[in-house]
């Protein structure tokens, strides 16, 4: 008697599973999503109603020399490449720039303000926790500023780490650094001048320093920070400028 053992099915060869690709696909993407964030802090959200990239300020503004490898730092020299790829980049259509830092190198710190404030492309700031010393024209320099309730911002004179060489040109360099800052705060906000340097300048609030520590809501009381808000209140007032707002490049 003849025993039947079935047909045999050989494997077929044909195009890759869709699915595994697709997955292949979604797993890079996170990867490379999370290499941004380690690396610059930021990162590109695909899936909202207008994509727009993400950019933190945290701990304390690296600029010219590398702090201890204890101090949480943003590092200039990733911030600033990355402001010029988002402006020449069309298909991001707006920046919101989230704050907790206890500020840093004056010179990185305005370099990188100036920059934001100069971009086409809408921009929101947002300072939670704090937005401290150079912080303040970092918060400044969005096109519009949002603040958190339980936020502070510490307004002080400018000053110097290390050897110091005791003469009156010494003295004249750091005025007029300071000068470079109140014009910039001042520019971008809706402080006075004499109001800001008179903050800076205070010697009756802190214990170990001269300057002011304000508020959340002392901050847009005074024209400092545009709106008291939370995080859905920035993206949404950045979604209005992206809405509202002139093509970056319309020639092109």
């Amino acid at each position: 008697m003849r025993e039947n053992c079935g047909e045999y099915n050989p494997p077929r060869e044909g195009k890759p599973d869709e699915t595994q690709e697709k997955d292949e696909s979604a797993l890079e993407q996170q990867l490379d999503e999370q290499e941004l964030i380690e690396k610059t802090g930021s990162v590109q959200p695909q899936n909202a109603k207008h994509l727009i990239h993400c950019l933190t300020v945290i701990g304390q503004v690296e600029g010219h020399y590398v702090l201890s490898s204890q101090n949480k730092t943003t590092k200039y020299e990733h911030i600033i490449p990355a402001l010029v790829a988002i402006e020449q980049d069309r298909s991001i259509e707006g920046l919101i720039i989230i704050l907790n830092t206890v500020g840093g190198d004056v010179e990185a710190g305005l370099a990188i303000a100036e920059l934001i404030a100069g971009m086409k492309t809408p921009t929101v700031s947002l300072v939670v926790g704090g937005g401290h010393s150079i912080g303040v024209p970092l918060s400044v320099s969005a096109k519009r500023s949002y603040i958190v309730p339980s936020a502070s911002m510490t307004i002080h004179p400018v000053r110097m780490n290390g050897m110091m060489l005791g003469v009156p040109q010494s003295l004249s360099y750091i005025d007029r650094i300071q000068d470079r800052i109140i014009d910039f705060v001042t520019r971008q906000s809706n402080i006075g001048e004499e109001q800001f340097r008179s903050l800076m300048m205070n010697t009756e609030e802190l214990a170990t320093d001269v300057g002011s520590v304000v508020s959340g809501q002392q901050a847009v009381d005074m024209g400092l920070i545009d709106q008291l808000g939370s995080l859905s209140d920035a993206i949404e007032g950045l979604y209005e400028l992206i809405e509202t707002g002139e093509a970056r490049y319309p020639d092109a």
